[in-house]
């Protein structure tokens, strides 16, 4: 298991508190960012920023944290995000029910790295 903090950015309340418990079993402790600025603040010091890619409400390209992996989950139905997070250098990107079923392992994995 990790240590640490792991930076979350997303809208979603009922979600971001799954991932939430995700982070928690995966090992880490999660901080909520309450937009992109702050979320790239934190990644600074954090193992990973994790981000919610499916409201379309934050550009990928301008999230990616320097040095701090980033890992986003998006809408099964949207290769469009999935393929721009990607290009913006994004370490992950999966569709929002993979991350429901191996969250916590995704986030322990690439946290690691």
């Amino acid at each position: 298991m990790g240590s640490g903090e792991i930076v979350l950015l997303g809208n979603d309340l009922m979600f971001g508190s799954k991932v939430e418990a995700m982070i928690r079993e995966a090992g880490f402790q999660p901080v909520l960012a309450g937009d992109a600025d702050e979320a790239l603040d934190r990644a600074a010091t954090a193992k990973l920023l994790i981000v919610d890619l499916t409201d379309g409400s934050f550009d990928g390209a301008s999230i990616v944290a320097n040095g701090t992996p980033t890992f986003g989950f998006y809408a099964h139905t949207d290769d469009e995000t999935r393929r721009r997070a990607l290009a913006a250098g994004f370490a992950i990107v999966v569709p929002r029910s993979r991350m429901m079923r191996e969250g916590a392992e995704l986030i322990a994995t690439t946290a690691a790295n």
